[in-house]
């Protein structure tokens, strides 16, 4: 398992751009597939709202790959 952390500038990020950000999914359309097919846990939890908003201190898991927000 691999840990990266993702600073955010702004109140939230967005699910699938952050798994853009940080070059888990190459577009936006792969993004958006992965979260639907429920491949992606946010804070430990399966995932299937593209569009769900992650602030500082929220974390989400794809592919072996926990991301953290600050």
């Amino acid at each position: 398992m691999r840990a990266e952390t993702i600073k955010i500038d702004s109140e939230f990020i967005r699910l699938q751009d952050l798994l853009k950000l940080c070059g888990l999914c190459d577009t936006g359309g792969f993004a958006k597939v992965v979260i639907q097919n429920g491949e992606v846990k946010v804070n430990g939890e399966v995932c299937t709202m593209r569009g769900k908003k992650l602030r500082p201190g929220d974390c989400a898991e794809f592919e072996e790959v926990t991301v953290t927000v600050s």
